[in-house]
């Protein structure tokens, strides 16, 4: 893609941000941007979507109702296709076109099925794709176009993690003194994923395998690796964890090339992170405090 913005940034931003429930949402958008539709509707707790066809291609238009989605739709359109979903339009109110996955492959059924390994490799080289426009081989990375606004450190993403820890204490007040280490000396900033799992990184058939969904975050490029060890999610089998998580391991060090202490412990802070907010909605967070677990083991036999 060009330059510049993309096709469909045309016309001023129209919000439809209280219009959720009742009506058609989407059909300001199948005029504006000539698409028919090509599925039911569907939502999420924070979207609405609808897949659609523009001309002969196969899309998915989506209306985030949440600032943190709306601000993801900026970053996959900051992205311009290269290692994200491409988008075909975007309106900053949070509207978002993008083309849509048709592969039949799945990163969470390679996982599930002996391929563990294969998606390992897989997302740690679609996070490498994505970071690669803030540490490209030109200044400033990759992509050409200003970064998107309103991108929330990691400092302020990882203040919800004390307050669980101070009342649950043991290992998840052992997360939060990792945390309390790394990110005031955060080294590579990018603009993060921010949520790089087995279901946000979809088979693009010739494209490859490209992201969709991110957060609205800025900060350690570790940090984006850590999630691969908590999923995929909710029925990973947590008997198998050691095994995975050291074989996940001996991947993402090699891949990433991220100094294997640094990476473990980021794979820890957003482990008690990630349990914190289970156990906040009174759910026992366990995958997540297994892997807090294994990482706090390994950060030891390292030291």
């Amino acid at each position: 893609m060009a330059a510049g913005q993309p096709d469909g940034h045309d016309g001023a931003p129209v919000s439809y941000r209280a219009r959720t429930e009742g009506g058609d949402i989407f059909a300001p958008f199948l005029t504006r941007w000539d698409l028919v539709a090509d599925g039911n509707p569907f939502a999420t707790h924070s979207s609405r979507l609808l897949p659609v066809r523009q001309g002969t291609t196969s899309a998915m238009l989506k209306i985030a109702l949440e600032p943190e989605e709306q601000a993801g739709c900026a970053v996959m359109d900051w992205w311009s296709g290269r290692g994200a979903a491409p988008v075909l339009a975007y309106d900053p109110s949070g509207v978002l076109l993008m083309e849509r996955a048709e592969g039949t492959r799945s990163l969470a059924r390679f996982a599930r099925s002996g391929r563990d390994e294969d998606a390992t490799r897989i997302l740690c080289g679609a996070v490498a794709k994505l970071h690669g426009h803030c540490l490209g081989p030109s200044a400033g990375g990759l992509s050409r176009l200003p970064r998107p606004q309103n991108l929330v450190p990691l400092d302020i993403w990882f203040q919800d993690l004390a307050p669980i820890a101070r009342t649950q204490g043991g290992i998840l007040g052992e997360c939060q003194r990792v945390a309390d280490r790394i990110l005031p000396v955060q080294r590579d900033i990018v603009v993060l994923h921010g949520d790089i799992h087995h279901d946000n990184v979809l088979d693009f058939e010739a494209r490859g395998w490209l992201a969709i969904d991110p957060k609205r975050l800025i900060g350690e490029r570790a940090f984006d690796y850590a999630n691969i060890f908590c999923n995929p999610d909710p029925d990973w089998d947590i008997e198998t964890a050691p095994r995975l998580f050291h074989q996940r391991l001996e991947i993402a060090a090699a891949e990433t090339g991220l100094e294997r202490r640094w990476l473990v412990s980021w794979i820890m802070a957003w482990a008690g992170l990630s349990a914190a907010w289970f156990i906040g909605d009174n759910q026992p967070g366990a995958v997540d405090l297994a892997i807090a677990e294994l990482a706090a083991a390994e950060l030891a036999r390292l030291s």
